[in-house]
């Protein structure tokens, strides 16, 4: 007999936390050491940590000196109180996921929620959870118990961290319609989530499922039923010695998995026992069967290994006295255009007795009733469970596609992707993950939803982006989705927003001026708010400020050429590079008096201008029309004339004074006009 155990099985990481803990108190050990309540739920466990020094009691009274170390479930922090007015030492050793749930408990007692428990009303841990929000919170256990809630206002729950997470869903689903406002906190214990989904696999794929843990331990007994609800025999024992031989008799496979507080030399005492089980009547039996010619019956499924494939039949060999025959429309659900896309020679293949000899004398069999038998067993666990099934999209119908997971199934259009696919074509021949959602075996009717699975693993993906994303982390993604005031961008299964104002250094009117559907870019996280599940981007902090390099590009006396972008009262404001504007105030539009700009330039027009000041830490640069016109028109007087007589003795004319006096009291006001109303 095989014995497989389980990927995920055993302690777990607030259970080894604890007993590390415990053990170094020993190392450094001043007085007598207690824990009120066994450590964790396994009796080995507890027994060896009393052989090294760590005695459990049940009444904190009980104790008057030494320290104290607080169990993994964790505890009321009243009994914290009493234990620090005692002057104990106190040493905690209460898993970080149950002191999550411990703080968020508390914290929505305090803002006012009605904290609702989901778990077991009897569990330390749950007990303590309770007191962190002062004895006020409710307990349920399962959907049922919600009708019973006599609650007013805002609702907060809260999960055992062992819970199930398909019960935690049932329980929040049926609050949802009696409470108006809920505020769901999922408190299971990832490891316990991953440590439930490998016994689940686990029981389906083997003859007899063992779970090992203490008899008191609930996530253990959850193991068990999880299990149990497969269909498996399952047995939930402590050590190897509760085995028993007979639950392994006539069995080819065995599975082997464990609770959070279950040991590896416990785990592996069971496996070695397990293995010693293991009989000779197996490997007798398959000789026998070797030597025997089979006598098949109408109804049996029997395996076969294909010698023959022709255009419209298969030939298989089952090991009686001829070959039978399957028809080619025995074998698929789905119409077949050639028996060699199906099947080749040397495949083994199970196949359902149709006649055990027709007219002719003839086995004839079908593959396809042999894999529908099996299959309809599978798509009604899959059903039960949740757990998705794989197929084969077959063809492309009205309204959806139809997939061979065993039986014909069908997928409906809406339900293909999280969103609208336009062409579903492209799904043909592909192997798909979906959910099963309705069966009728009697209508031979099946419906799937992909959109199920991979709104899951968005989910998955999300948390898990949610809990490693850093701010100023610089990641790549894929813009899905444009809007009014920004993009969508996936940055690995999860979708953040890139807002318009992060997009650019200069103003742009649409994002689809700066990206499209499809682009794929870096963007640099700004915030992630984990409450809320919500991710701010921004794309023009990973791309060069303009703004650092204006002084070497735009030197004061330079004339450069640029577009008016926007007109205001007090001036027009131009656009020296994209990301890059100045101001040209209405006193430096001309040389003239002008009242409102567009007497002298409009929007998108290019003028020349000359730069006054820059202030790169402002963002403002000074420009000015009317200095350029007034350098030509002085260029084109000199180049005419040749003559200065009309300057003074210093070089310095009568209208230059003037002039410069206007200047610097028309540069005065403008300060003052664009701090006031600039942009």
């Amino acid at each position: 007999m095989e014995v497989l155990v389980a990927c995920k099985a055993g302690f777990c990481f607030g259970v080894n936390r604890a007993i590390e803990t415990a053990l170094a108190t020993v190392r450094n050990r001043d007085g007598p050491i207690y824990t009120l309540g066994p450590l964790i739920h396994n009796p080995q466990v507890v027994a060896y940590l009393e052989e090294m020094g760590i005695k459990e009691i049940g009444d904190i009274e009980d104790i008057h000196e030494g320290t104290l170390v607080i169990r993994s479930h964790g505890v009321d922090p009243a009994l914290l109180d009493i234990a620090a007015n005692k002057g104990l030492n106190i040493v905690d050793a209460t898993c970080p996921y149950v002191r999550r749930a411990q703080v968020l408990a508390r914290d929505l007692t305090e803002e006012g929620y009605q904290v609702v428990v989901v778990g077991d009303n009897n569990h330390p841990e749950v007990q303590g959870i309770v007191g962190w929000t002062g004895g006020k919170a409710l307990v349920v256990e399962c959907p049922e118990e919600v009708s019973r809630l006599e609650i007013k206002g805002a609702v907060g729950v809260v999960a055992q961290t062992t819970q199930p997470l398909k019960n935690f869903e049932a329980v929040v689903m049926a609050m949802r319609g009696v409470f108006l406002e809920i505020k769901v906190c999922n408190t299971i214990c990832k490891a316990t989530a991953e440590r439930q989904l490998a016994a689940q696999k686990l029981a389906r794929q083997v003859d007899v499922m063992v779970v090992v843990g203490g008899a008191n331990s609930a996530n253990t007994r959850k193991l068990a039923g999880i299990c149990r609800a497969m269909g498996t025999p399952s047995y939930h024992v402590e050590t190897a010695k509760e085995l028993d031989a007979v639950w392994f008799r006539g069995l080819k496979v065995a599975g082997l998995t464990a609770g959070a507080s279950t040991p590896d030399w416990i785990i592996e005492e069971v496996r070695k026992r397990m293995s010693e089980f293991e009989e000779k009547i197996d490997q007798e039996e398959e000789m026998q069967d070797a030597m025997e010619v089979k006598a098949v019956r109408h109804g049996e499924i029997v395996t076969g290994t294909v010698v023959h494939v022709g255009p419209d039949e298969v030939m298989v060999d089952v090991g009686a006295k001829s070959e039978g025959i399957i028809p080619i429309r025995e074998l698929s659900c789905c119409d077949v255009s050639s028996p060699q896309d199906i099947v080749k020679v040397g495949d083994e293949i199970e196949v359902y007795v149709l006649k055990a000899e027709d007219n002719e004398g003839k086995l004839i069999l079908s593959k396809e009733k042999a894999e529908a038998e099996k299959a309809w067993v599978r798509v009604e666990e899959a059903l039960d469970s949740e757990e998705p099934v794989e197929g084969i999209v077959r063809d492309v119908v009205k309204g959806g596609l139809l997939v061979d997971v065993g039986v014909r199934s069908f997928l409906p259009a809406s339900l293909v992707e999280r969103g609208y696919v336009e062409d579903l074509s492209k799904y043909l021949g592909q192997t798909i993950s979906a959910r099963v959602i309705e069966m009728n075996r009697g209508r031979k009717k099946v419906i799937l939803s992909r959109k199920a699975v991979l709104e899951e693993e968005y989910a998955r993906l999300r948390q898990e982006m949610l809990d490693t994303l850093q701010e100023n982390q610089v990641v790549k993604g894929v813009v899905r989705r444009l809007t009014q005031f920004g993009a969508f961008v996936d940055i690995g299964g999860v979708d953040g927003l890139l807002h318009i104002s992060e997009m650019s250094w200069y103003r742009i009117n649409h994002p689809s001026e700066v990206v499209k559907v499809g682009d794929e870019i870096e963007v640099m996280v700004l915030r992630v708010d984990r409450e809320n599940e919500k991710i701010s981007l921004g794309l023009k902090q990973v791309l060069p400020n303009p703004w650092d390099t204006v002084e070497e590009k735009y030197t004061v006396g330079s004339i450069i050429k640029a577009k008016v972008v926007r007109l205001a009262p007090f001036g027009a404001f131009v656009q020296l590079e994209p990301g890059v504007e100045g101001l040209v105030h209405i006193s430096h539009l001309a040389d003239r008096h002008v009242a409102k700009p567009d007497e002298v330039v409009t929007e998108g027009e290019e003028v020349n201008v000359k730069v006054l000041s820059v202030d790169p830490t402002e963002k403002r640069i000074r420009l000015s029309i009317r200095e350029v016109a007034k350098e030509k028109q002085d260029k084109e007087y000199r180049d005419y004339s040749g003559d200065k007589t009309q300057e003074s003795s210093n070089g310095v004319t009568i209208g230059d004074v003037v002039g410069n006096l206007f200047d610097k009291q028309e540069e005065e006001q403008e300060q003052d006009v664009e701090n006031q109303q600039e942009q």
